[in-house]
């Protein structure tokens, strides 16, 4: 199993450009990594909804890679949006499901069929190829590479080791970081 803190860290280590949106558990140790206009954490939303708006920054924005930094249980709220991306396949896409089978910001429940449910197996019923379950160190840093640069729409379900006791939800200022957001992509041009 990994550790999820480890692989943020190794991820925020070749991140460059990327935008990179966060929800839940995942939000709070990515802001203490990285917290610059390109991050914008949905943690006051409903879970499941910070993948469908990174595919459509990843649709508005096809010179600049997405990044979406997602959890097992807010993917599980909203499984259609794998069939989306895979109808909508934008090169610059990554998704991570963050797979360690709980809730982890509301206290660690399981989520449903925990220890049943195969993402990887999920992401290929929905039409999605580039998709690979990691559940090691020496596999996660063999594809780490391929978060950045590999073929979109990557999925990668990174296999987690459970919290022991549940991460707070950090609070956010979705507005504030929106605008921030919306500031540094139209700079641009």
């Amino acid at each position: 199993m990994l550790d999820k803190y480890v692989c943020l860290e190794k991820l925020f280590s070749l991140r460059r450009d990327e935008i990179v949106i966060t929800t839940m558990s995942v939000a709070g140790p990515w802001a203490r990594l990285s917290d610059g206009p390109l991050d914008f954490a949905m943690v006051e939303s409903s879970m499941g909804q910070a993948p469908p708006f990174a595919l459509g920054l990843a649709l508005a924005q096809p010179d600049r890679r997405v990044i979406v930094l997602n959890g097992d249980g807010s993917t599980l709220m909203c499984l259609g949006t794998l069939i989306t991306i895979a109808q909508n396949p934008p090169d610059n896409f990554t998704m991570v499901i963050v797979d360690n089978g709980t809730y982890e910001v509301t206290g660690n429940q399981p989520i449903p069929g925990a220890g049943l449910v195969n993402f990887e197996i999920l992401a290929r019923g929905a039409g999605l190829t580039h998709v690979q379950t990691i559940e090691n160190d020496r596999d996660f840093d063999a594809c780490l590479p391929g978060h950045f640069n590999g073929p979109g729409p990557g999925i990668f379900i990174w296999k987690v080791c459970r919290a022991d006791e549940p991460v707070p939800r950090p609070r956010a200022y979705i507005r504030e970081r929106a605008h921030e957001l919306r500031d540094a992509l139209s700079a641009e041009k």
